[in-house]
């Protein structure tokens, strides 16, 4: 994301489905906010729909609580080894006859989840704003504008990532952890992204987070090389090993700007067609680490595109700028 959080925000970031394997924010399972969810629950407005996606996102409130709740609606992906049984235990009901074609509404059992939920909570307001639809334009950011503007909006805004020491310091998802490797410099862990259900390996989705707290592509250089190689060596024979797939069908990328201020690299199955992969925010690895070896200063010194959300604030500060007119 190109938005940045309030700076001493705790959201809880939850996602419902693996509410009973999964704690709060500081590590500890609390049952009564598992219970929280839909029952308590009024929704005061849609902030986004896509339809593509089959993604809804609401901004709600939980009754008797204070402050506000983002909440994530997502489609499933059908379940390979229980789509037969799917098939042959929902209701339809017919909605369209015509010659050889004919169209249904489907309506599954209970016991087949259609949807998974993630839920931020409390929410902040840049929260509202990252999950509501707005327009986008692009920036041009040279360094002299990453110097004067970005790096100075960052330093002023910035998102709260205690969630990511949470994972580091294993307070929180140490059950999820693919690998690590601990070292303090080179050392990452690898974990799924929420994204993906561990399931489906088609939409396979893993983060690695660094142990060194390195913010972004701007500050990597010849020093973040063998950093950057560990991640791409030992995070591919992890997957291979635990899931059975090769290099040669993963995505392996950096966001620019990314969705949190903390060195990550995202490894996503060619197959699943993840957010955030188009030309103007994904930096491959391999490209990356090609890049600093020819020209140490190479990320320092490039001028690189991104897109920005119209309520961002990053998007004002360029507007304060006299980027955008």
């Amino acid at each position: 994301m190109a938005s940045i959080e309030e700076n001493g925000s705790n959201p809880k970031r939850q996602k419902l489905t693996d509410l009973p394997e999964r704690g709060n924010a500081d590590g500890a399972g609390d049952e009564d906010e598992r219970g929280l969810f839909f029952k308590d629950f009024t929704t005061t407005s849609v902030l986004r729909e896509d339809t593509k996606a089959k993604l809804m996102t609401l901004k709600g409130k939980f009754n008797g609580k204070d402050g506000d709740a983002v909440v994530l609606l997502e489609k499933l992906p059908f379940d390979k080894e229980t789509v037969a049984n799917l098939m042959s235990s929902s209701t339809m009901h017919q909605t369209l006859n015509n010659d050889i074609y004919s169209t249904y509404e489907a309506f599954p059992p209970t016991n087949f989840p259609d949807y998974k939920t993630t839920m931020i909570y409390p929410a902040t307001e840049k929260h509202v704003i990252k999950y509501s639809e707005q327009d986008m334009y692009v920036v041009r950011e040279t360094k002299d504008l990453y110097e004067n503007v970005t790096k100075q909006c960052l330093e002023k805004n910035q998102f709260s990532i205690q969630w990511v020491y949470n994972i580091l310091e294993k307070k929180c998802e140490s059950e999820r952890i693919v690998f690590e490797d601990p070292d303090p410099v080179n050392g990452f862990i690898l974990l799924p992204d929420l994204k993906w259900n561990r399931k489906d390996l088609d939409s396979l989705y893993l983060v690695a987070i660094t142990h060194n707290h390195i913010k972004s592509l701007r500050d990597l250089n010849k020093e973040s090389l063998p950093l950057l190689k560990n991640i791409l060596k030992s995070g591919t024979e992890a997957i291979e090993k635990e899931f059975n797939i090769p290099v040669s069908k993963l995505r392996i990328y950096v966001h620019y700007q990314p969705s949190y201020y903390h060195l990550h690299v995202h490894f996503s199955n060619l197959k699943f067609d993840a957010p955030g992969t188009d030309v103007l925010r994904a930096h491959l690895l391999d490209s990356i680490i090609e890049n600093i070896e020819m020209d140490s200063q190479y990320y320092e010194n490039k001028t690189l595109h991104y897109t920005v959300k119209e309520n961002d604030v990053l998007h004002q500060a360029y507007k304060d700028h006299g980027y955008f007119k």
